[in-house]
């Protein structure tokens, strides 16, 4: 039999207490000032005295307030933060960029969020899904190969401004900024033609992506400029990073006679094919001429140094953050294209002249 157990006089244990949101009143009367200053620290403005500004930081430490900027926007009726979405986070190229983006940025105040789409359409669609949902002022996209205008659009929506860089999305109506991509790989070909080669590919960067259509261009410009008609073995594709350059390197060497340059997509794409020679005992600069695109910081100090087309990739980034803010503040005006110039940087890995050269070879830095 259960015992009869009579718990009219149990005792319900007390719920934990509910810790309260601290709030900018709180803030306010703990530090002795109005909640107008409170505000006013929080961002970050200069009419605020040194001491008061550190009795109220101070407070908000000890108080552990946490600063909903979005309810901030929403209240100014303008956002503080700009989306900066690229295509392949690993390559430098990008981190200068972003660098530049930033910089701009926190000289107004402003403040990045930054993500990554690894060169998947899908990812893109999702990262820019829920960078949109943070509300920021407008987005900057390095879009991934293959993109669409309509699902861009789509996500962003008619009313988020968008800066595109680097790579054209088709049947877009958005600002514009690139460099001057064909131009420069027709200053790296004409560059290796005056070193004497005449056998030269283009190696790296898919076909689909305009940058690398536009660099090829201008290489085959060069090209048949000097009275060369290139070989389609010439073309090497590849995934433009360093470790797929380098396992690529053989393309080069399938049918002689063999290349005795080549012009790449990029930086990344020109030390994986460097290092990609020395495995195979060719020393670039000596037995192979080599030139790259973006001139990153580590092209001057590769072994050999890199000869590359200077693209300042920094001061990109600068630009596109002025320009997106323009649109902001005048979201009506007519979108713009603008393309940058760029700058052929002659160094080591190019300074092999071909056996049959009949110039002199040009004096490298």
């Amino acid at each position: 039999m259960r015992p009869n157990l009579d718990r009219s006089n149990a005792v319900t244990p007390p719920s934990p207490p509910q810790r309260r949101r601290v709030t900018v009143a709180d803030i306010a009367s703990a530090a002795g000032v109005s909640r107008a200053t409170v505000s006013l620290v929080l961002g970050g403005s200069p009419l605020v005295g040194a001491a008061t500004r550190a009795r109220v930081e101070a407070e908000i430490r000890r108080q552990g307030y946490v600063y909903n900027r979005g309810a901030a926007n929403l209240r100014r009726k303008a956002s503080t933060s700009v989306a900066l979405v690229i295509n392949d986070l690993s390559n430098p190229f990008f981190a200068e960029f972003a660098a530049g983006v930033d910089e701009a940025l926190a000289d107004v105040g402003h403040v990045m969020l930054l993500a990554s789409t690894g060169e998947s359409v899908e990812r893109q669609r999702a990262v820019l899904a829920s960078l949109v949902e943070h509300g920021p002022a407008g987005v900057i996209l390095s879009p991934a190969e293959g993109s669409r205008a309509q699902d861009v659009r789509a996500v962003v929506g008619l009313h988020t401004p968008v800066l595109v860089f680097n790579r054209e999305v088709e049947g877009g109506d958005w600002d514009f900024l690139g460099t001057d991509n064909a131009e420069g790989a027709r200053q790296a070909t004409a560059h290796l033609l005056a070193q004497g080669h005449r056998r030269i590919a283009f190696f790296g960067g898919h076909a689909g992506s305009s940058s690398c259509r536009q660099r090829r261009s201008g290489y085959l410009q060069a090209l048949r400029e000097a009275g060369i008609e290139p070989e389609p073995r010439w073309l090497v594709e590849c995934t433009a990073t360093r470790l797929q350059a380098a396992a690529s390197t053989g393309a080069l060497f399938v049918r002689d006679p063999a290349p005795t340059a080549a012009v790449a997509y990029n930086d990344a794409v020109a030390l994986g094919l460097m290092l990609g020679l020395a495995a195979r005992g060719i020393l670039p600069g000596h037995d192979f001429a080599v030139t790259g695109f973006d001139d990153i910081p580590e092209a001057a100090a590769s072994v050999p140094t890199l000869s590359t087309v200077a693209t300042e990739p920094r001061a990109r980034g600068r630009q596109a953050a002025t320009l997106l803010l323009e649109r902001v503040r005048a979201p009506e005006t007519p979108p713009r294209t603008l393309i940058a110039p760029v700058q052929l940087v002659a160094r080591a890995s190019s300074a092999f002249t071909a056996p049959d050269a009949t110039t002199n070879r040009t004096t490298l830095r």
